[in-house]
């Protein structure tokens, strides 16, 4: 029936036009108003129909007043679609047409810096990568000089701690150069250090002429340029080159105690000039006899030049024994005793030699410009009193004073002042020796 009715109403719906479809919402309608009697259709439907219309036009005046800006923003949209789709339908083409190079550009990018492909800019990325990563330890290895330069340049205030320190750091690096030789990083850092320990060297090389060196000063130098300078020290074939059996370090020593004996005798220039003067007023008038030509200057330059030399070669000696003690035990082996080219003789069997020379040739120039007798015999008598002194360590020189040539008429006067000196020295020995053997 409410087919029926629909079909009846279509033509006055839509006038000109094909009937539409049946609408669902419009067929449950008319099959209620199919249901209900005629007076009520005529009586209460028209009510339901202008309420519900005048709701509908709250409603939608309500919606537009709370969602004007939406539907107006809508309405723009929508009129911009005419314009938006084919600009997105030419993009959709565009792109259709770019992704297959995109694809082949992934594909040998892929191909390109794959992780086992060879290429220098993936080896120079793990390079800044690891670089990166231990940045760190780089900076620290790069400081190590500085560190070692700075331990040594304060050594002045503990030389104890700061120079084994430097030793300590000194040695870390060359254990890095050895375990790294390939490194240009290691070998530069190295190369730092070997300076700065050749600074240390020098330093430690002047500690040893000093004037007040101490044998406690003396053992830990030493003790730091056997590391410092391993060449120096002793090796099997030491004695053969020439070097003794204290190898570079026992001539190091010798030579700087040597340097500091003969700045402390330069410190005497003053007066060996007055007895330069002394000598050659002697010369011009020999039968002069003033105060001025009978060699007081003489004297005095002598006795401060015996006693600094007795003091500085007893104190050279004594001390060279003690920081190089011998080594050599036993007979030497047949081997040895049929070589043509024997080693040479140590290095402290020469160097008092040395020293006595030097002691000599200035008595031998200056001893006859002193006419006093009784000068002479108290420089003759310091002279000997040197000679016993060096003659406890081996090195008695007073055998070469009778090669000095003093004249004719000095001879009986020198024979005289070592007979007392014996003399004396035998009296001394026989009080001193029993009390040494009661102590005992």
């Amino acid at each position: 029936m409410a087919d029926l009715l629909h079909e009846l109403l279509s033509p006055a719906l839509s006038p000109g036009s094909e009937p539409p479809r049946p609408d669902p919402v419009a067929l449950q309608y008319l099959s209620g108003l199919v249901a209900q009697p005629l007076s009520q259709l005529e009586t209460v439907e028209p009510q339901n129909l202008a309420h519900d219309s005048h709701s509908l036009l709250l409603s939608l005046q309500s919606l537009s007043q709370r969602s004007h800006k939406n539907i107006i923003s809508s309405a723009e949209s929508h009129a911009s679609l005419g314009s938006s789709l084919p600009a997105l339908a030419t993009s959709i083409t565009d792109l259709k047409a770019v992704i297959p190079r995109l694809d082949d550009a992934a594909v040998r990018f892929s191909t390109t810096y794959h992780k086992s492909a060879d290429n220098d800019l993936l080896e120079a990325r793990k390079t800044a990568l690891l670089l990166s990563r231990n940045v760190e330890r780089v900076v620290d290895l790069l400081e190590l000089p500085t560190l070692l330069s700075s331990t040594i340049a304060t050594s002045s205030s503990n030389p104890t701690a700061n120079y084994t320190s430097a030793l300590d750091l000194s040695s870390h690096i060359r254990r890095l150069h050895v375990l790294y030789s390939d490194s240009p990083l290691a070998s530069s850092v190295s190369a730092q250090a070997d300076d700065a320990m050749q600074l240390m060297a020098k330093n430690l090389i002047s500690s040893l002429r000093s004037p007040s060196l101490k044998l406690t000063s003396a053992l830990r130098t030493i003790s730091w340029l056997k590391r410092v300078i391993p060449e120096l020290n002793p090796s099997g074939d030491a004695r053969g080159a020439g070097m003794g059996e204290n190898g570079g370090l026992g001539a190091l020593f010798l030579i700087c105690r040597l340097s500091t004996l003969m700045n402390t005798l330069e410190a005497l220039d003053p007066l060996r000039d007055l007895a330069d003067q002394e000598r050659l007023r002697q010369q011009q008038s020999p039968a002069t006899s003033s105060a001025w030509s009978g060699g007081q200057q003489t004297e005095r330059y002598l006795k401060r030049y015996v006693e600094i030399f007795r003091e500085q070669s007893f104190a050279i000696v004594s001390m060279f024994r003690s920081v190089f003690p011998s080594q050599s035990s036993g007979e030497p082996s047949t081997a040895d005793s049929q070589d043509p080219l024997q080693l040479m003789p140590s290095m402290l069997s020469t160097f008092p030699l040395h020293l006595i020379e030097m002691l000599v040739e200035t008595l031998r120039i200056y001893l006859p410009i002193v006419r006093d007798q009784a000068s002479r015999d108290s420089l003759l008598t310091q002279v000997l009193y040197c000679a016993g002194s060096l003659g406890r360590l081996g090195g008695d020189f007073g055998v070469l004073l009778g090669s000095l040539d003093l004249g004719e008429s000095l001879e009986d006067e020198w024979v005289e002042v070592v007979r007392r000196h014996r003399l004396m020295a035998g009296r001394l020995e026989s009080i001193v020796g029993p009390r040494e053997k009661s102590n005992t």
